[in-house]
Order: structure tokens, then sequence, then C-alpha cells
């Protein structure tokens, strides 16, 4: 019987999806491997095989002779942006393009400038430029023709050579600078991509405390067993998932649930790796450890995330791979009817136009860097044109529609209490607690511009609240536990169901008053969901970690279905239901948690301000302002970005159409051809520079 194994190889020199492509067909083809997934933002390769038909160094050759490498250590992490934004990085990048334009078309074609160059520098020394310029792509598309492959560069890159072979060098260098603007667009979000798997990775535990012959031992997360007994103290991240054995504290699970509200943990308990214990201590059998722990399994979603995800092939590509068989037919049909090399040589430049490479970049960068002044950082041209596709908005909870912090909402006074009464009292016995729902109430009382006693004692009490002594008189806050015998628990249980968490504040045994608090929702989220139904997306959703009464709350008033007790694999299995639907799916979050998500999504939007550093990376748009309002814009500048997209390819289809026929006839020399390109460059030029004044 044959025993399968699972490898992961790491693959250095891919920048591009054409070479995730390339190296799963090299090892894809070797026998005894039955499996392959290539991950670009990951550098690596996740291979299901047969040890006994192949091996490391079989699967080392094959990615070698497909141009790539099997590094024996770790690729080095990319340096970092020396204090550049990548907004700044995109709008730099604009400036540049728009500049060469202008150059290419006043200078170089209105005032004579190429013709002064071709007349001027030696062919030689102008091949030698151009060949330098484009030896990356044209030893892709090389390789690529090798093994009978057309990559989106093919096409350009037949029309460099045929600029080269009619003197015309200077056009051929014009190419080759606009191929070389998006391979490197492309570059610079693929680290990004790959810098969000090394930062997630970082926020895993690294050391664990267990208990080995009676003693405690700090050992290095990777070598916990499962069953073994892992001490966790106050401030302690919780090395595996497990159960609670003896202990009890207060948990915050923000890293796997995304929600604000810390979870109470005791004897029984199910806790989960990478949360924190921020009181009381914990003796925790491990259940699960390294990366088959919870969060291990979020990162290995992230990764394994863009191998899923539903491609979004640009529109330019698609009309370059049937252009490609058109214009190679009408070259050669030119050829073996006219004899005419010249005429050939004009169909391919003209063929070839920079019109045609500029048709979708332009408007997108134009677009990309509007957007960023906006507040709106979106990473690639693909997600402008995946958001004007959409027609399902996926969106977390806690501090994404929510502000991502409790507030009180509720105080409602007992036994002839005042409000005030109520929660001056609550306030000063909360004093020194550091419990999330201490600081709400802190924050609710100086809200009200009240002074808080100082209590001459205080005493935390795990996984039920406070005690406080204040004036003589002893107080305590916290949950039903705390409640006296005979108290009404009706009210209490009204606002549970109602989604808030509830303390109870009691002096001398008798029920002063409650409190209630939830995370409350952003002012601005009705209206801008209104707006985003009026733009084409129709079904919205609420996915939560939280429990079913608060995202039944949330979601009701706003009229949105939603799905509670989520885990970060429930989320992803949420987007991927609705991609295997045929659906385009935007997913809106903050937190750790939601990164596979966002990853996994045809477009993840990330909320910058309040979201984690993990979600930003992992998100293909993200918000620079934590503003609702910006979700609509975000939507019509996708829209009209791709109305303009549109309108490029359809005026340069039908010029070059019209150019080809006049160069197969042998009315347009090659010389002609080739100035003949500044005239498209205008017209693309001025219908792309109105996504500049986007409103």
């Amino acid at each position: 019987m044959t025993t399968l194994q699972t490898m992961e190889v790491p693959i250095a020199g891919m920048d591009c999806a054409d070479c995730t492509r390339h190296v799963q067909e090299a090892v894809q083809a070797l026998p005894g491997v039955t499996a392959v997934q290539v991950l670009l933002s990951a550098e690596k390769a996740i291979i299901q095989l047969d040890p006994r038909r192949v091996d490391l160094p079989a699967i080392r050759r094959a990615v070698e002779q497909a141009g790539y490498q099997v590094p024996t250590t770790e690729p080095p992490a990319p340096p970092p942006a020396a204090g550049r934004s990548f907004a700044r990085q995109i709008l730099g990048l604009l400036g540049v393009v728009f500049g060469v334009i202008f150059l290419v078309v006043v200078g170089g074609e209105w005032l004579g400038g190429f013709a002064w160059l071709t007349t001027t520098v030696p062919w030689p020394l102008g091949w030698l430029v151009v060949g330098v310029a484009g030896y990356p792509i044209f030893r892709h598309v090389i390789r690529a023709a090798l093994r009978r492959q057309v990559l989106s560069h093919t096409l350009m890159s037949v029309g460099v050579g045929a600029a080269l072979a009619v003197g015309q060098w200077p056009t051929a260098l014009v190419v080759v600078f606009f191929m070389r603007v998006g391979d490197y667009t492309e570059n610079l979000t693929t680290e990004r991509a790959r810098r969000a798997v090394k930062d997630l990775a970082a926020l895993a535990p690294q050391i664990a405390r267990v208990e080995r012959e009676s003693t405690e031992v700090l050992v290095p997360v990777g070598e916990v067993q499962v069953g073994e007994i892992v001490v966790v103290r106050p401030g302690d991240q919780i090395p595996v998932d497990g159960a609670v054995l003896t202990g009890q504290a207060t948990i915050n699970q923000a890293a796997i649930t995304g929600e604000a509200m810390p979870v109470e943990a005791g004897p029984g308990a199910q806790v989960f790796a990478a949360t924190l214990a921020q009181g009381g201590s914990l003796r925790v059998q491990a259940a699960r450890v390294g990366r088959d722990t919870t969060f291990g399994r979020v990162i290995a979603l992230v990764e394994e995330a863009e191998a899923h995800r539903a491609t979004v092939q640009r529109l330019a590509d698609r009309v370059s791979a049937g252009y490609l068989p058109v214009v190679a037919g009408i070259a050669t049909l030119t050829f073996l009817l006219r004899h005419d090399p010249l005429a050939t040589a004009a169909v391919l430049v003209v063929a070839c136009s920079c019109s045609f490479a500029l048709a979708t970049p332009i408007a997108m960068l134009a677009s990309i860097g509007a957007a960023a002044r906006r507040g709106l950082l979106i990473k690639g041209s693909k997600y402008l044109e995946a958001l004007a596709r959409a027609d399902v908005l996926l969106v977390d909870k806690t501090g994404t529609l929510t502000l991502g912090q409790p507030q009180i909402t509720d105080v409602l006074p007992c036994a002839g209490a005042s409000v005030e009464e109520v929660l001056a009292l609550a306030g000063a016995a909360e004093r020194y607690s550091e419990h999330p729902l201490a600081e709400a109430v802190r924050q609710a009382a100086a809200a009200r511009q009240m002074p808080l006693d100082v209590p001459t004692a205080f005493t935390a009490l795990p996984g039920a609240g406070v005690r406080a002594e204040i004036d003589g008189q002893q107080i305590t806050v916290g949950n039903r536990r705390l409640l006296p015998v005979d108290a009404d628990t009706s009210q209490i249980s009204a606002l549970e169901a109602a989604g808030k968490a509830v303390l109870c504040v009691v002096r001398d045994g008798q029920l002063l008053g409650i409190l209630a608090a939830a995370d409350t929702l952003r002012p601005e989220v009705a209206t801008a969901l209104a707006q985003v139904r009026a733009l084409g997306i129709r079904h919205i959703e609420l996915l939560t970690g939280d429990h079913e009464q608060a995202a039944a709350a949330l979601a009701g008033p706003l009229g949105i279905a939603y799905r509670a007790n989520l885990l970060p694999e429930d989320k992803i299995a949420a987007v991927r239901a609705y991609q295997a639907q045929g659906r385009v799916v935007v997913m809106i979050g903050d937190g750790v948690n939601d990164a596979p998500a966002l990853a996994q999504a045809d477009v993840g939007v990330a909320m910058g301000t309040t979201g984690t550093a993990i979600a930003v990376e992992a998100g293909h748009v993200v918000l620079l302002r934590d503003d609702w309002t910006l979700v609509p814009d975000l939507l019509r500048i996708a829209q009209r970005t791709m109305r303009v997209v549109k309108g490029n390819l359809g005026f340069t289809v039908a010029y070059n159409v019209i150019g080809l026929s006049l160069a197969a006839l042998g009315w347009l020399p090659p010389v002609i051809a080739a100035a003949a390109q500044s005239l498209p460059d205008v017209g693309i030029l001025a219908n792309s520079a109105r996504l500049l004044r986007q409103k």
C-alpha cells in the first residue's frame, strides 16, 4: 500500500502568476507527484508525493529546469521601504509614467526626437540598450516559448523585435519601459503579500512553560507534545490549543475571534494558541500544537488563500491572448501574398502600439493614484476590475461595523439609587482593574465628569469581577455570580438577550444597579450600506466570532444576514462557498482572524486605522481612514475605471484593426506605423486623465 506524503519546498525567483504556473507544471510532470500547490506570496510549493518514486533532489532539478531555484535556507526578508509608503510609491510611479508618455509623444514623435536618435546613435548601441532593459522579460518569454507557452508579454516582445528589425530601436525601448512598469507594480504587491505571511507567523507564541518531572521548564513551542501540561501566567500568550485543567483567567481572544469582549476561562474551558491571558493563571492540557493549532491554521489559510482565490484576469491580457494569433496570421499572410518584409514588419509594429500596452494600466494607475489621495489604498489593478463586478459583501463585526471597544450603553439603578450614584461607585470600585469592561465604566464616569473615590481595599475576583471598600461600604462589580440570592434577574436576562455584557453593582449585599456594555455601531454604516446596495451589491452578510445574540442585535436593524460563533476557517469557508457559486466576493475586516478571509476574497478590504498590521497586509484594499463612506466611494471608483478601460480597449482595438489593414496593404510604411502610435496614445491619455478627477 502506497503512503503519500506532503512536502513543503521553498521556491526562489517567482515574481508573477506565470511563474507559479511554470513551477507547478514542471513539478506536476514528475512521476510520483500527485498534487502541487505553488504559493507566490509564501514563496513555496506544497507537494503531495509518493516518496518511493520522487525525492527532493528530483524536485530541485525540475524547478531549476523551469528557471527557478530551491534555496537551502529561508529566503531573506525584503528590506523595508525606507520611509516611503505604498501610496507614495504608487503616486510616484504614476508621475513617472505620465512624464515619460509626455516626453515620448511630444519629444519623440512630434518634435522628431526618435528620428534624430535613430540616425545619430549607432544601431548596435540602441539594440544593446533595449536588450539590457528588457532582458528579464525576454528571458521569460523565450523560456516560455521553448515550452510552447504564451505569456502576457509575448505579443509585446514580438513587436519589440519587429521594431528593432526595421531600425526603430527608440520605439522598442518605449515598449520595454511600459512592460517593466507593469512588472514592477506586480512585484511590489507580491512583496507586500509575502510580508503579510511573515508578520503573521511572527505573532505566534515562541516559548511555552511546560510541567516536566514536577518542575516548570521553558521550551520552544515546537517541542511541546500533545497531552503535556502547559502553565500560563498572567500576561502570557497561550502557546497551545487545549482544555483548562485548573485555574481561572480572563482571556483576550481577539487574535482568533476578533472580538473585543474578553472571555472568562476556568476548568473545562477550551483555549486557543496566540490568545492572551490578561488576568489569572491556568494549567492547560495541550490538544493541538504548532501548525495544528487554530492560529497555525490561520497562517496556513493565509498562505493557501492565494492558490484558491478565483482568478480575476486583466482585460488587456484576455484581449492579448486572442490578439496574438490574429496578428501572427495577418503578418504571415502579408509576407506570403506580398513578399514584402517591410509591410510584414509594419504589421507587427502597428499591432504592438504603446496604446495597446497603456489602455488598461494607465487608467488603473490614474484611479489608484486618485483613490490614494482620498484615503483608499488599492494594491493592484485586478482588484479594481473585481470590485466593479462584485455582487457579495461580507463584513466582520468588531472594529469593522463597530468601533471595536465596549462602551456603557445602559445604567439601570435599583433600590432607590440614582444613575450618578451607581456609576460613581462602580467607577471607583473598578479604579484599579485592567479588564476592558472596567475601562468602559471609567470612561462612562469620566464622560459625566464624575470624580472617582479611591478605594481603601481592592480585590480582583477571577471569573466574576472586583470587590472594593469605599467610604466603609463594600462594593462588588461583576457578572451574575456576584448577585444577591434574592435579586430580580429579569432585566439582566433582557439585556443579555440583546447581546450586551452585564455588570451588576452590589453595595453591602444589596443590588444597587445594573450596567450594560456593548460594542457600538459606527454612525455612518447604515447610510453607507444603503449606497452599497444602490451600486449593485444586493447580498450583504455579517461574519462574526461573537455569539448569536450580539450578531442578531447588530444585523437586524441593518437588514443584513449574519453568521455567528465563527472561527477563521469558518469565515474563509463562507467566502469560498460564494466563489464556488460564481459570485464575486468583497470581504471587509480588521483583525488577525479576518486575514485568511481577506486573502481568499476576490477583494479583501482592511480597515487601516483600527486594523491589525496583518489584516492591512493581507487585504487588497486598505481604508486609510476608518470611515464607511469610503466603501461606496471605492465601488464607484472601480465601476467608473472599468468604463474608461473598456472605452480605451475598444478604441485601441479599432485603431489597430485599421492600422493592421493599412499596413498589410502596404499603405503604411514601418516608420509611419511607429510614428502613428502617438495618436491613440493621446486619446487614451485624455480619456484616462478623467479618472484623476474622481468625485
